[in-house]
């Protein structure tokens, strides 16, 4: 199992934030980041809204960083982590934008994108954009088999329901061959939608015991991640043995990868949990030797060598 951050500070639930992220800034998050790279975390994370009604912020918070424009600032601030949209909206972009965008991303990064997308509950959000709404898990599925088969193209083509193209240019485009892309979501669809179109399923707010009866039933794919998040803020320095009974149960319920967030009182002290995170996780077995060196990356370091 790996170990991975869920940002703090990008995204503000009100039942979760800390005071210090209510003013917390871009830099707090990139020392955060930097610290997280050096140990040898496998991701962080930033999820996607565009504008949350006030009644629903209330309850599932309205702060949202925008993820592409904060990944362009973190991937420049860091070396080997990977950069998880955990999720992007399907239904708010056609597949050749998230190519686009996130192509360059993925560029830029040399080549440590991680693309998670879901589905989407939000209908205001939909019905603001102009977006459709009720046949948006299909749509999904078509989006995903058009990521796939656009994201590291420069000429890409893509002929379903939902989405029909050829003879386009998109540069630039994602460096790695096969970009990742987990699916998040609750419900056995999204995890069936995960193993038949993903490479990892991203759940949230289910229980450890759910988790491993739906995880059992499930026709999972060889070399898919399962990506699963701590309950709760761990407290690596105050509440140790807490930190190594969560980390045991989300392996026992089939992590591959342990998304981790740590409770803290501003970003010094958030980096001292990391550290303390890092040194009990180590302890029992996570693996801390950094994500694998992106496919295609190699090609991407010689050409900016000799440009």
């Amino acid at each position: 199992m790996r170990l991975g951050i869920t940002s703090p500070v990008l995204v503000q639930h009100p039942s979760t934030r800390s005071e210090w992220e209510r003013t917390a800034t871009i830099d707090d998050v990139a020392r955060i980041a930097r610290r997280a790279d050096e140990l040898g975390f496998n991701h962080l994370t930033c999820s996607e809204h565009i504008a949350v009604p006030v009644e629903v912020a209330e309850v599932r918070g309205g702060t949202y960083w925008d993820p592409l424009a904060t990944f362009g600032y973190l991937a420049a601030a860091t070396n080997r982590l990977r950069l998880v949209t955990n999720v992007l909206v399907l239904g708010y972009h056609h597949p050749l934008e998230i190519a686009k965008r996130y192509g360059t991303l993925d560029r830029i990064s040399r080549g440590r994108l991680v693309l998670g997308v879901g589905v989407g509950t939000l209908k205001e959000e939909f019905d603001l954009i102009g977006a459709p709404f009720d046949d948006r898990g299909a749509r999904a599925d078509d989006a995903i088999a058009a990521l796939r088969a656009s994201l590291s193209s420069a000429r890409p083509e893509y002929h379903g329901r939902f989405y029909d193209y050829a003879d386009l240019v998109v540069e630039p485009h994602a460096v790695q061959d096969h970009v990742p892309i987990w699916v998040g979501g609750r419900t056995g669809r999204s995890l069936r939608r995960a193993c038949a179109h993903g490479d990892g399923w991203a759940p949230f707010g289910l229980g450890t015991d759910q988790l491993r009866t739906m995880l059992a039933d499930a026709p999972i794919p060889p070399s898919f991640d399962v990506v699963l998040s701590s309950p709760r803020a761990l407290d690596p320095l105050g509440a140790p043995d807490t930190v190594t009974r969560t980390l045991n149960d989300l392996r026992d319920a089939g992590a591959t990868i342990a998304g981790t967030s740590v409770a803290a009182r501003d970003a010094g002290h958030y980096v001292d949990q990391l550290d303390e995170l890092h040194r009990l996780a180590h302890l029992e077995g996570v693996d801390f030797d950094g994500p694998a060196e992106p496919p295609g990356s190699d090609t991407h370091h010689e050409q900016e060598s000799r440009t």
